[in-house]
């Protein structure tokens, strides 16, 4: 789809807005404005080189975008600028939260030009990105009180403390991967600042001071990520370590259960054997003598173990 917002009277594009576009509206956007316009191929390739260069006056420019919604999956998608003195042209294949309300100012007359259509995009990706950290940390506060808050000694306490570790599990590993995904975005949205500020400094000065608050930003989001990365990689070691914990002490029970059962066992065979001289079985209480016998031999076990701790 080929938005184009024009200049006043004149007729003249200041933004062109191209939502998975075809290759007729690429050549025909090339035609008009005499930019050569990227494909998505170009725009997924993660070569710095790549993703920022300039030919003459015109920047290209490329990043992944983290969406959120059902269609992308939080995937990355490629997300293209074209910012040249007279024209801005996005290319993007998913709708996009700050492009709309980019479009309704510039319906309202509040953006009037390229340069400040593409800082009030930089803007709006920025405060998307930290939306999704924020809610990702309220996500993470959440599992570390299920992970490390009183869980009960009944059975059914422990069985829902078991069912909710493995859910937390399943949360900690979904949060680190969009954290991931959304550093790629910070990252690039980073680079793309700072490639701007570097290269457009003469004719983008009416922007520039709005440029250089974005990028403060995202070296503030950046900081905020690696610590959301690093308490997800603590609550998954802890969450880990209870699992971890709840096994052991499953196989520390079904270790005690056959050395109890052992000597019983061995009690049993012994008297199963079929010899001729075994006085036991003349006796008038050699029966119950067995009994008692094994009996003991699993009591014994027990107290043992019951008084070391280990039961």
């Amino acid at each position: 789809m080929l938005n184009e917002h024009l200049e006043g009277q004149s007729g003249t594009p200041f933004w062109i807005d191209l939502l998975n576009p075809t290759p007729e509206e690429i050549a025909r956007v090339s035609v008009r404005t005499g930019i050569r316009v990227p494909s998505r191929e170009s725009l997924q390739e993660i070569e710095t080189s790549s993703r920022l260069r300039a030919e003459g006056q015109v920047l290209y420019l490329s990043m992944p975008l983290t969406l959120q919604d059902e269609t992308a999956d939080f995937a990355p998608i490629p997300l293209g600028f074209i910012l040249s003195p007279a024209v801005l042209v996005t290319v993007r294949y998913s709708a996009v939260q700050a492009f709309t309300q980019i479009e309704a100012d510039v319906a309202k007359g509040l953006c009037a030009d390229g340069a400040t259509v593409f800082a009030a995009l930089i803007e709006g990706i920025v405060d998307i990105n930290a939306d999704r950290l924020e809610k990702l940390s309220s996500d993470l506060a959440v599992v570390s009180a299920q992970a490390f808050g009183p869980q009960g000694d009944s059975a059914t306490a422990k069985k829902r403390a078991s069912r909710a570790l493995r859910d937390s599990l399943n949360a900690v590993g979904t949060a680190g991967d969009h954290l991931s995904r959304i550093r790629e975005s910070l990252l690039g949205l980073q680079r793309i600042i700072g490639y701007v500020l570097k290269m457009a400094a003469d004719w983008l000065s009416q922007v520039q001071t709005r440029l250089s608050t974005a990028q403060q930003d995202v070296a503030s989001l950046v900081d905020f990520e690696a610590h959301l990365s690093g308490k997800t990689q603590f609550l998954l070691d802890a969450i880990l370590g209870f699992i971890n914990t709840e096994q052991n002490d499953i196989f520390k029970v079904l270790t005690i259960v056959s050395v109890v059962g052992i000597p019983p066992t061995l009690i049993a065979s012994m008297y199963g054997m079929n010899f001729h001289n075994m006085p036991e079985l003349s006796w008038r209480w050699g029966y119950p003598y067995g009994l008692v016998l094994i009996t003991l031999s699993i009591l014994v076990p027990i107290l043992w173990f019951k008084r070391r701790g280990w039961w």
